[in-house]
């Protein structure tokens, strides 16, 4: 088997505690070179730990991470190097407050990669430009909308070439309006051929721009399927529940017919993610 058969992440009897607290429980997932895989699931589930294990922004107890075919938990393997192949976009947009939009793009690419400053340049201005921020190349951060400051952190994350783009709900700290600005940007990259790991709440989202949606629970991957299948037609009670409370979070928390008028008993919980 040559690298160009491996899948481009794969993930091998992972476990991950905090304390007491048994996190992961065994992932086994695959995602092919060129696939957009949404991981969803309620909270507390695993989703931002299973992302961040695969950078090794935490570190498993047991199992293994392979990227491009690079097992990213060897103990003898150049993490370095193996992040600089895998950009990472979180909640928070996590941009340097203090200098230009220019220089938060410039900034880790001559640190990094060894870019002189006319090339770093020019690389961040073609990802300005990707992500529709060319006319804010000179703006500081604290001058731009949420959704603004998120497309920056993501053209941050381009400008250094991975091949593998994570995404830790990147549209939980945005006020909805500016949402969609932030997922167009994502649904580029997906239609380009970017391999994206995204957790995320956004079912429409999903939906739309996965290959495939895995639903976590408990620390465990329950179900995992084509997108379109697995939100229609799920197989098991636990993403039924969970899609229920999402999908039409009123009907969720309004009281069960069975329970009678004036009983006030809910028929599920708030929202997840």
């Amino acid at each position: 088997m040559t690298a160009a058969d491996h899948p481009e992440i794969q993930i091998r009897g992972l476990h991950k505690s905090f304390g007491a607290s048994h996190v992961l429980r065994g992932i086994d997932l695959d995602i092919a070179r060129g696939e957009v895989v949404c991981v969803i699931g309620p909270s507390g589930s695993g989703k931002s730990t299973l992302l961040r294990c695969v950078n090794l922004l935490e570190e498993p107890d047991e199992g293994q991470v392979f990227v491009g075919g690079t097992e990213v938990t060897d103990p003898d393997v150049d993490i370095d190097a193996v992040r600089r192949r895998i950009g990472m976009v979180f909640q928070q947009f996590n941009l340097f407050p203090h200098v230009s939009v220019t220089e938060n793009l410039t900034l880790p690419q001559r640190r990094v990669l060894g870019r002189d400053k006319a090339q770093a340049a020019a690389v961040a201005r073609e990802n300005l430009e990707r992500v529709g921020l060319a006319d804010k190349a000179d703006a500081f951060p604290a001058q731009l909308s949420g959704g603004q400051q998120q497309r920056v952190a993501i053209a941050r994350a381009l400008s250094m070439g991975p091949d593998v783009m994570l995404f830790d709900e990147p549209t939980s700290a945005l006020d909805p309006e500016l949402v969609g600005e932030v997922l167009s940007v994502m649904r580029v990259l997906a239609a380009e051929g970017m391999t994206m790991m995204v957790v995320t709440h956004e079912m429409g989202f999903a939906r739309e721009v996965a290959d495939r949606v895995v639903f976590m629970d408990g620390g465990v991957i329950v179900e995992h399927g084509p997108a379109a299948q697995l939100v229609a037609h799920p197989l098991h009670e636990r993403t039924r529940n969970f899609l229920r409370r999402v999908l039409d979070p009123v009907a969720a928390e309004a009281p069960a017919a069975a329970d009678g008028p004036g009983t006030g008993k809910p028929a599920g919980g708030p929202p997840e993610r």
